[in-house]
Parts: C-alpha cells; sequence; structure tokens
C-alpha cells in the first residue's frame, strides 16, 4: 500500500536534520543528489547513526544489509559479487532495477567498495518511503483505518492511539528479490 500520510518531502527534510547532525554540516549542503560519501565525507559509522535517528523519527526499522548482500544470501555466493569483489552483471540489472538511473556509473566489474559511494540523500529517502508505504490497510489492534501522523512524521490509529508497525527494511528488499526474480527471470 501505499501511504499518503507523510510525505516525501517531510521524509526528506529529517533526511538532511540526521545527516546534518551526524556529519556536523549545515543541511544547506544536502540536496537530493548529494552523496553522502563522496559530498559529506559520510564513513560507515555515520550510516548506522543516520539510519538510528531515522528509526527513531519514524518508529521504524531500516535495512541492516545492502541488497548485494542479500542477493548473495537468496541466490548464492558469487551471484552478485564475483572472487575479485566486482559487481556482476546480474548485480548490476537488480541495482539499476532497484534504482534507476540514479546512479550511471554503475558497471559491471565495478568494484564492491565503490557502491557505498552511490548511496545519495535520495535513495535514502526512497528507503524510508518503502517502509512508511508498507502501512498496513487497517490497525491490527482495533480493526479501522484511521491512521495519522504524530508530529507529522510517527503514525499512529487515531482510534485506538496504537503505533503502526511497518515492514524492516531487509524483509522488503528480500520481498522486492522475488517479487523480480518471479518478474524479470534473472535467476
Amino acid at each position: 500500500m501505499s501511504q499518503n500520510i507523510i510525505t516525501e518531502e517531510k521524509v526528506f527534510e529529517e533526511m538532511k536534520k540526521a545527516v546534518a547532525e551526524t556529519l556536523r554540516v549545515d543541511e544547506g549542503r544536502i540536496k537530493p543528489e548529494t552523496s553522502l560519501i563522496k559530498d559529506l565525507g559520510a564513513e560507515s559509522l555515520d550510516f548506522l547513526d543516520i539510519n538510528y535517528r531515522l528509526e527513531q523519527a519514524f518508529g521504524i526499522k531500516m535495512a541492516r544489509h545492502f541488497v548485494l548482500e542479500h542477493i548473495e544470501e537468496m541466490f548464492g555466493e558469487g551471484t552478485a559479487i564475483d572472487e575479485n569483489g566486482q559487481l556482476t552483471d546480474k548485480a548490476i540489472q537488480l541495482l539499476k532495477i532497484r534504482f534507476g538511473d540514479s546512479a550511471p556509473e554503475m558497471a559491471s566489474g565495478m568494484d564492491m567498495d565503490e557502491v557505498p559511494t552511490l548511496v545519495t540523500a535520495q535513495s535514502m529517502v526512497r528507503g524510508v518511503m518503502d517502509i512508511l508505504d508498507s502501512l498496513p490497510n487497517k490497525c491490527p489492534k482495533c480493526g479501522n483505518a484511521s491512521w495519522r501522523a504524530d508530529n507529522g512524521v510517527r503514525v499512529t490509529c487515531s482510534s485506538c492511539g496504537e503505533a503502526a508497525a511497518f515492514s524492516n527494511g531487509d524483509d522488503l528488499i528480500k520481498e522486492w528479490l522475488k517479487k523480480v526474480q518471479s518478474e524479470k527471470s534473472l535467476f
């Protein structure tokens, strides 16, 4: 379900706050296309902090593993990353389906260590929106379809006050991979 309670603009605002606080940069430097690593100097531990801040703001659970790890887990070692640590053709096909044309420099043979440099503010916003869009139609506690966003970021049931429960990021990636597998016959 695509929820219409929290907008992409609101998620971007929260993303900018989380990135600015973590990296100690001015929010004005953060644009949708901004690479967190190349443009702002983020390191791997910074992503944990940014994810934590987003989880706290929205009441969600971000993915703990990157899509490449899920590909390897689901379809076998060497499916996404070859023995030299480079991305395979299948990995590139899946990444392009997942991220569209936002990273035209993705190519087969690319070193897997370069992939995190492709993470932009917009790709992180998209990840949060995917999780928010897993909002159930009805509250599991009272059965009503009366969601609201408290403070513009936390979804609760306006009938009983129950906090919304969303799918976690890792489960959503796995669901997406299964769907792509059945539709595209990549594996």
